[in-house]
């Protein structure tokens, strides 16, 4: 299997503890909106250890850009990316990924599994495409979520963020129920694209399957 070192270029937080690292791009490097790599540090002790994350960039960029949701409290890999610099490496594997843009949908994630989303709106944005795509984001509080300006800036108000966690006024509280996905989707026969953590993602399919949304229409990628 192909591997590539990379020399980062940038590190900056998005949110509290959420990065975004921008690095070389190798020659002829190919990936399609949503998918992902895997990605080590090339430091002893870490060379061997692959945490899989997205493509955040356009394919047409010429660098590479990856935003990571970090755990301080844990002596992880994602811990340890927070404390890069400039010029150090990343080892770049093979490249992934299930979630790919078919045609307009319903987009629904939580926390970290919006970041697959982040190139396919971009993409379609650079196309003038973004059309009545609508993004249903979960997470705990508002200081969670990732490139609100950005999204709210491309979506309107078919971005729409729930919080779990926090009551703010304009934000829903609590989680994404079958009654937001219907109100969201009355009237016109959507893909659904979901991405989050296995617990969300088999509530968020139950209830599909209970407003008897054909499996077929339903396009995930766990994390």
């Amino acid at each position: 299997m192909k591997q590539h070192i990379v020399k980062i270029q940038s590190v900056e937080k998005v949110t509290h503890d959420v990065l975004k690292i921008v690095t070389e791009k190798p020659k002829k490097y190919a990936f399609v909106p949503g998918q992902a790599t895997d990605v080590s540090i090339n430091k002893n002790g870490w060379k061997d250890k692959k945490n899989p994350y997205t493509f955040t960039c356009l394919p047409e960029d010429n660098y590479l850009e990856f935003i990571i949701k970090i755990y301080p409290s844990h002596k992880s890999m994602t811990n340890e990316l927070s404390h890069l610099k400039i010029n150090d490496e990343l080892i770049l594997h093979q490249v992934f990924g299930a979630i790919s843009y078919k045609d307009e949908g319903i987009f629904i994630a939580g926390g970290a599994g919006f970041t697959p989303f982040i190139s396919i709106f971009r993409d379609l944005d650079s196309k003038n495409e973004i059309g009545n795509n609508k993004l249903i984001f979960a997470n705990k509080t508002k200081k969670d979520i990732i490139l609100e300006k950005e999204f709210k800036a491309l979506l309107g108000t078919n971005f729409i963020n729930i919080l779990s966690d926090e009551k703010v006024e304009g934000y829903p509280n609590g989680h994404i129920t079958k009654d937001i996905i219907h109100a969201n989707s009355i009237g016109i026969n959507k893909l659904f694209y979901l991405c989050g953590s296995p617990p969300m993602m088999e509530a968020i399919e139950k209830q599909l399957a209970d407003l008897n949304v054909d499996k077929k229409s339903i396009i995930t990628e766990t994390f």
